[in-house]
């Protein structure tokens, strides 16, 4: 991993793992390719030492395979993708387009970059998925494995299906160095306000409705990025070329509960800081109330998967991969980075 590509690098999950890899491998050299569309800022690695920034997109094979060359690249880490579910339902074209003709293209480059030339090259080629694929699981379902057969149920788990197939068929057919890994719902720092998590966040601060789907009782895998960015980590240096490996956060939690820890620890954070009724005087608690009493239940979206959850048994026995933060722990510290850092999301809402 001495010159690696991070496709993706300015997203949520990307610029943390811009962050790890620049902490953990100081002599890196990291190249970061991004769009830079809604959900992706500059702003979310501009502090970052020592990377090269190129805006464009995963889709234009000429501009990948002149990085690859230019940079020389050895790995590529694959981020770079449409990931919200009711966008794909309303329009799903974006995502047929960046999640599966746009790792065609960096398939196309990376196979022209390390196998096609005078020798092949050591390399590596990881692409990051989703639990999404799997379908739905029932209450007493067993969890998610790497063996679970495909059922994606929305037109983004449908997309990221198809690219973890193309994937895995460019290391069949034509021996590309892949590893893949399919995750469970990420939260944490940076992560664009439209997901559950910081978009109840800074509802609650703002006074805002907090509408939850159906009944509440839709259970998600919570995990936090930075164990999402260890289990990469890992998976590159220690994973077997081939192959996939499940990452979980080891939190199964329904979407009305981790609703309730958000409304309990917004309500805990004026507790402790007075200052913050100055600075969000719509919040409830500014005004002597409770978080709680922000939540709605609205009309289920369609194509809602009921249940995911990780067995993530082979990352832990092959690789020694566990969780460092629970979802309380992880939350705790997601909530002080948005306080903190109200002018970053508050850049995002303006755009």
């Amino acid at each position: 991993m001495d010159n690696i590509l991070i496709t993706g690098g300015a997203g949520f999950i990307g610029a943390n793992f811009v962050r790890h890899v620049r902490s953990n491998y100081p002599a890196a050299n990291i190249v970061v390719l991004d769009l830079l569309t809604y959900a992706g800022s500059k702003a979310n690695i501009e502090d970052v030492e020592r990377i090269t920034f190129v805006k464009g997109n995963i889709c234009d094979q000429d501009l990948v395979c002149s990085l690859l060359h230019k940079y020389s690249i050895d790995t590529i880490v694959h981020f770079a993708a449409e990931s919200h579910v009711d966008r794909s339902i309303s329009a799903p074209d974006q995502f047929i387009d960046t999640n599966i003709l746009g790792t065609y293209s960096l398939l196309k480059a990376a196979k022209e970059k390390w196998l096609d030339g005078t020798g092949e090259q050591e390399h590596r080629f990881h692409h990051v998925s989703t639990d999404e694929v799997f379908g739905s699981l029932g209450p007493h379902d067993p969890a998610f494995s790497e063996t679970t057969p495909y059922a994606p149920n929305s037109p983004y788990s449908a997309s990221k299906a198809s690219s973890d197939h193309l994937v895995r068929s460019y290391h069949h057919t034509f021996g590309l160095q892949i590893t893949t890994t399919n995750c469970s719902n990420n939260y944490g720092p940076y992560q664009f306000p439209e997901k559950l998590i910081p978009l109840f966040v800074i509802n609650a601060l703002h006074g805002r409705k907090l509408p939850i789907y159906g009944d509440g009782q839709n259970v998600r895998d919570w995990l936090y990025v930075e164990d999402h960015c260890r289990a990469i980590d890992l998976v590159l240096n220690k994973g077997q070329v081939g192959e996939t490996y499940n990452v979980g956060g080891g939190e199964e939690l329904p979407n009305l509960t981790v609703v309730e820890e958000i409304c309990s620890g917004v309500d805990a954070i004026f507790a402790g800081n007075p200052e913050l009724n100055q600075r969000f005087p719509d919040a409830p608690p500014a005004r002597g109330g409770k978080c709680d009493s922000l939540k709605v239940y609205v009309e289920d979206r369609l194509g809602h998967d009921r249940r995911y959850a990780i067995d993530e048994r082979k990352i832990h026995s092959e690789l020694g991969y566990s969780p460092v933060n629970d979802f309380r722990n992880g939350f705790r510290k997601t909530l002080a980075w948005y306080i903190d850092n109200e002018q970053w999301w508050r850049g995002l809402m303006q755009n």
